[in-house]
């Protein structure tokens, strides 16, 4: 959902109006709160039926309402594509307004370019000469948005814990397969992306002897809480410590720490949408269809995945450190004694 927001942003430019998002999944409200490019964004369940939620007679006005605007469809996943198509048919609008990224031939290279050639494209009830494609749009990449009252909570909240000055180094060393006890049961062999926890010992023991002042944190979901402070037990590291903050929490720390080493999953994508200089960690998911953008063109080094490696196991603490130390010097260079100060403009207000 973080990529997509490159897409959100060239509709918007394209045909003057923000865009109103139709997602599956709780999070996504939380990824699009205050971005420039999002109206609306209305949430439908992922597996019960659509007519079930609460949103859905509100849906269904909105997109009988928004005729003869546009309709760009960017899911592709075989099991929910016909949900989707079948929630347009259900709503009575007329299908030439709809754009959908399966029937594009040749769905090759990086998501992000895929989603920005889908929003070049035009439905068949529209003029493509009447909505021409923004200047540069290639260029476009993910971008979030943090409010200030999310700024001050937490500044407040690292100044409670006496973290407030200090260079922040966030590691995300779990993802989707880690946030149950049964799914690290099932997935323990399993995980492409798991990196062995001697590795992040031996990394994270060389960050502090390089950066004595740095704060490391552990971060994950709430449900990874247990296993991330399992993981700090075993590297026995001082200073080293584990937060689960909620998304928009996560979001505004990003904006205000170092640098961010994690496996591939989604704060790396948050990090770089958000200016943090980010190492990357791959496994079977390759770097030219995963690897995070940043539009503020701050450093993202991708490690592993095919065609060199399918497991991030594979990949040897000595490279890690390297690319985290080309992050330091990117830092030092810059001049950056505040990290955020050299994040993207976002947003200064407050959303309704």
């Amino acid at each position: 959902m973080i990529m997509q927001t490159a897409l959100l942003e060239l509709l918007h430019r394209r045909y003057g109006g923000a865009c109103h998002v139709v997602g599956a999944g709780p999070w996504n409200p939380s990824i699009v709160l205050a971005h420039p490019h999002v109206e609306h964004c209305w949430t439908l369940p992922r597996h019960a039926p659509f007519p079930l939620s609460w949103q859905w007679p509100q849906l269904l006005r909105a997109l009988r309402q928004s005729a003869p605007g546009p309709i760009y469809v960017s899911e592709y996943q075989y099991r929910q594509l016909p949900r989707v198509k079948r929630l347009l048919a259900t709503s009575g609008i007329d299908m030439s307004r709809c754009v959908f990224i399966d029937e594009e031939p040749g769905q090759n290279g990086h998501w992000i370019d895929a989603l920005l050639r889908l929003g070049v494209r035009t439905p068949p009830a529209l003029r493509a000469a009447d909505y021409p494609a923004p200047a540069g749009y290639r260029a476009f990449a993910p971008r979030l948005a943090v409010l200030e009252s999310e700024r001050r909570e937490r500044d407040a909240w690292l100044r409670e814990r006496g973290w407030l000055g200090r260079p922040i180094v966030l590691v995300q060393p779990g993802n989707h397969r880690s946030m149950s006890p049964r799914r690290r049961r099932r997935w323990r062999d399993r995980d492409d992306k798991a990196w062995p926890i001697e590795r992040w010992r031996e990394l994270l023991q060389a960050i502090r002897q390089r950066l004595p002042a740095a704060l490391i944190v552990l971060r994950g979901a709430v449900e990874e809480i247990p296993m991330l402070k399992a993981m700090r037990a075993a590297i026995g590291l001082e200073g080293l410590e584990v937060s689960g903050l909620e998304l928009r929490p996560l979001f505004a720390l990003i904006e205000a720490a170092h640098s961010m080493i994690s496996v591939d999953t989604g704060p790396a994508h948050a990090a770089a949408a958000l200016g943090l200089p980010v190492v990357v960690l791959y496994g079977v998911g390759p770097q030219s269809v995963w690897l995070p953008r940043s539009p503020s063109g701050s450093p993202v080094i991708g490690l592993g995945g095919p065609p060199r490696a399918q497991r991030a196991e594979e990949i040897p603490v000595h490279e890690v450190l390297e690319a985290w130390l080309s992050l330091l010097d990117y830092r030092e260079r810059a001049g950056a004694a505040s990290p955020a100060a050299s994040a993207p403009a976002t947003v200064a207000g407050e959303a309704d």
